[in-house]
């Protein structure tokens, strides 16, 4: 009997391990004016009776690197990537030697993203095997790599993507910002039914001078198969709450453009700027949203001199984003409303 209990034992927590990294969409990214790194993503596996921790599949090390390793995951090839990054190997090199050198000797059912510094500039690289379910796939940039597989389609990826890149703020905020573009009903497909983008979330950051292990930022967010709780949204929550600076005080603005600057933050019932005198309102077009993308209808707009005021309809608390485009110069500005 005491045999048959650990043979079943064991049995559960190797195909837990298996299958753990499956269904999953992530990204990981540095900040190289900072020196930066974080990740942040999700998956629709319920993580509560296996007792991993959310950010389970994303190595960080401070000032040089990390990796997210998922689809088939294996935690030999984990510690095998977070070796290789801590010997300062460029990301390709890295990348290429963990296809070469699969744990299994199966790199088709695999998947990377990987990030470091290399002589102080960012380096970003990613790896999809031909085996991992679709959809699949992955987008790089010069400092950021997103991944996933088991998606809705490349539209997942692709909302990620757009929203990091044109973001501004810390590197936490924009990894906040990305995420909130997979947060739509089956973006990992297999939580459809459960009405949610997936069942965990994460999101950390780490700063060069933080101990390996220990990121100054660490969020995550556990929910069970079947509760139809949204972990994107409640990882948002925990983000609103820990005081994290997304450069939301003062006058700062995310775009280099000064004709227009932001007055008042938070806001009110309007949201005002003071601009040059010059610029004609009726040439404006202005794009108010929130985190989720959702566009907020403007009411009017007022300018005496200097200053104008836009009236947005009716908002709750949080956070938007808005866009001022004049002509052929555009200016982005995050927003709290309380």
């Amino acid at each position: 009997m005491m045999k048959y209990f650990f043979c079943n034992f064991f049995c559960f927590i190797f195909l837990s391990i298996k299958v753990i990294g499956q269904d999953t969409f992530s990204m990981i990214a540095v900040d190289s004016a900072t020196g930066e790194i974080g990740s942040a993503g999700a998956s629709c596996v319920d993580l509560i009776p296996i007792g991993y921790a959310t950010s389970f599949l994303s190595d960080l090390i401070p000032g040089i690197g990390g990796a997210n390793t998922q689809a088939a995951y294996l935690s030999l090839n984990q510690r095998n990537a977070k070796t290789r990054i801590n010997r300062k190997d460029s990301a390709h090199i890295v990348l290429d030697w963990l296809i070469q050198n699969d744990a299994e000797a199966n790199p088709e059912i695999r998947q990377y993203g990987i990030v470091t510094f290399v002589g102080g500039s960012p380096q970003a690289a990613a790896y999809t095997g031909n085996d991992c379910l679709d959809y699949k796939g992955h987008r790089v940039g010069s400092d950021y790599s997103i991944q996933g597989n088991i998606l809705l389609g490349p539209e997942v990826l692709d909302s990620m993507e757009a929203r990091f890149v044109r973001s501004g703020g810390s590197l936490a905020c924009r990894l906040m910002y990305a995420m909130q573009g997979s947060n739509v009903v089956g973006a990992d497909s297999r939580c459809a039914a459960n009405g949610t983008s997936s069942l965990f979330a994460f999101l950390k950051v780490t700063k060069p001078s933080d101990v390996i292990n220990k990121p100054y930022i660490s969020l995550g967010v556990k929910t069970a198969d079947g509760a139809g709780i949204e972990p994107i949204d409640s990882l948002q929550k925990l983000f609103d709450i820990s005081g994290i600076n997304c450069g939301l005080s003062g006058n700062q603005e995310l775009s280099k453009h000064q004709r227009i600057r932001l007055q008042v933050n938070p806001i009110q019932n309007y949201i005002e700027f003071i601009c040059e005198k010059d610029l004609d309102m009726n040439s404006m077009k202005i794009e108010l949203s929130d985190l989720q993308g959702k566009n907020i209808q403007v009411q009017h707009m007022e300018q005496q001199g200097s200053i104008l005021r836009i009236f947005p309809s009716v908002i709750e608390a949080g956070f938007y984003l808005i866009t001022v485009q004049e002509n052929d110069q555009v200016s982005s500005f995050k927003i709290i409303k309380q």
